[in-house]
């Protein structure tokens, strides 16, 4: 805040270095999942195989995990390194004094309230539909990708209830990952990765 001296602008800042310095976990991430996703016809395989012996079934997955060397919860891993921040920033903007009616632009007239006119929440809908879009998927479950076409609408809703400095950082941080994931999805296709 006293480099830019406004709260809404030090959550921006503090989202893009966030970003940034997370943004090789990003790439290794977006390999990740496009490994997995490259591996769905073999997992497919297993799972005709196997049937009903989960057991057995589980045990091959992760031989087929170890020989092509992919990681199943290797995409969870920037998500989980960011929930610490984004808790300590729900309760900054709960508890600190200083942020109450601290102005960011136009209607935000506090951050630790939430956006009166919901301009923020939709916005970060809109931005987790492009991210939506934009990355392939794996599920092959029709249930599944129904509730996932469903989960920005879901997620404005509740961001409806958050402080407009939380939902700003979720905001920012959605539009920085999509730019990375144009980048990450460019380089991985120079490099033949699908």
């Amino acid at each position: 805040h006293s480099l830019v001296g406004n709260w809404g602008l030090a959550i921006i800042l503090i989202t893009i270095i966030v970003k940034g310095a997370m943004y090789w976990l990003t790439k290794k991430q977006y390999e990740s999942m496009a490994k997995m996703r490259n591996l769905a016809p073999k997992m497919q395989q297993l799972k005709d195989r196997y049937g009903d012996d989960r057991q057995k079934m589980s045990q091959a997955m992760m031989e087929l995990y170890k020989k092509e060397k992919v990681n199943p919860m290797g995409g969870c891993f920037p998500l989980l390194l960011q929930m610490p921040i984004f808790l300590a920033l729900y309760w900054v903007l709960l508890e600190s004094v200083e942020l109450r009616h601290a102005d960011f632009i136009l209607w935000i007239t506090d951050l630790s309230v939430m956006d009166p006119y919901f301009v923020l929440p939709v916005l970060t809908g809109a931005s987790m539909w492009m991210l939506q879009k934009l990355q392939p998927t794996t599920m092959t479950d029709p249930m599944q990708q129904k509730i996932m076409q469903w989960m920005p609408v879901a997620m404005s809703v509740f961001f409806i209830w958050f402080p407009a400095g939380l939902v700003l950082y979720w905001l920012i941080s959605n539009v920085i990952t999509l730019v990375q994931a144009k980048m990450i999805y460019a380089s991985m296709e120079k490099r033949g990765i699908k």
